[in-house]
């Protein structure tokens, strides 16, 4: 096997990895891809040299330099690169199942806080299966997926800000804090399990690193819907959950806009 360590300029954030990965992932003699966001490098272990691959990297215009080129022995190498899958399933099953409960108990107890951070957590099981997904699907399906869910996204959002603004005009239907704070505090003991199961592994793979950050990031949501139900409870508005809920609508059409770039 050989390692060919290559210096990608532009590669910044996680667009730029699914962006590499979905050109590569055609190519047959590929074992596996690591990607390390912060130094900008990217390691392809493949089985046999092909260099169609520099070709491709090159082709996406976002700088490429050969660092390195080694022999790697075959046995160890990746014996992490299926636990890190591992632990990326169980976040995707973990984000998607609180998407569900969270939108239900959002929309029973009237609290665009928890649907907004039910989107998100949709929003985040979208990147983690799209990252999964399986190697020997074609590119355009890929690429189909990443629309629709990227459209999706926007539109549930955008469905959200018309139901935030409806309730800013009327003031009426004040959230229920108590389901609020509860589910809030279920997601965000949810989210420190993920950030658990990740933390196993020091990988600086982006998968990996992209999951950490999302997941840090959903818990500072947790914890602010939950502020929003305890202002909720003090003064009997529903203003703090509506703030609370335009914030992180704002943050899944971001998300969804930066998916919809890869196809």
């Amino acid at each position: 096997m050989t390692k060919t360590t290559y210096y990608i300029a532009k590669m910044d954030c996680t667009s730029e990895e699914s962006l590499i990965r979905i050109r590569l992932e055609n190519i047959p003699e590929i074992v596996a891809l690591n990607f390390n966001l912060d130094k900008r490098l990217l390691e392809v272990i493949q089985s046999e040299e092909n260099r169609e691959i520099e070709k491709l990297i090159r082709s996406l215009n976002l700088g490429c330099e050969i660092k390195s080129i080694k022999k790697v022995d075959d046995g160890t190498t990746y014996s992490t690169h299926s636990f890190q899958r591992k632990q990326l399933w169980w976040v995707l099953g973990i984000n998607f199942t609180f998407f569900v409960f969270e939108m239900i108990t959002g929309l029973i107890s009237k609290s665009m806080g928890l649907v907004a951070d039910s989107l998100d957590m949709f929003a985040d099981a979208v990147v983690y299966g799209l990252s999964l997904w399986a190697v020997g699907t074609t590119l355009i399906k890929k690429r189909q997926v990443a629309k629709v869910s990227g459209y999706l996204q926007i539109i549930l959002a955008a469905t959200g800000f018309v139901e935030i603004i409806r309730r800013v005009l009327f003031l009426n239907e004040t959230p229920d804090y108590k389901i609020m704070i509860l589910v809030s505090v279920l997601a965000l003991l949810a989210n420190a399990a993920s950030m658990v199961i990740l933390n196993k592994t020091d990988s600086k793979d982006a998968n990996i690193v992209a999951s950490k950050i999302f997941t840090s990031n959903d818990i500072i949501v947790n914890a602010g819907v939950i502020l929003a139900g305890l202002a909720v409870m003090l003064t009997s508005s529903l203003i703090p959950d509506l703030i609370v809920g335009a914030i992180v609508f704002v943050i899944v059409i971001r998300g969804a806009v930066r998916i919809l770039k890869l196809g």
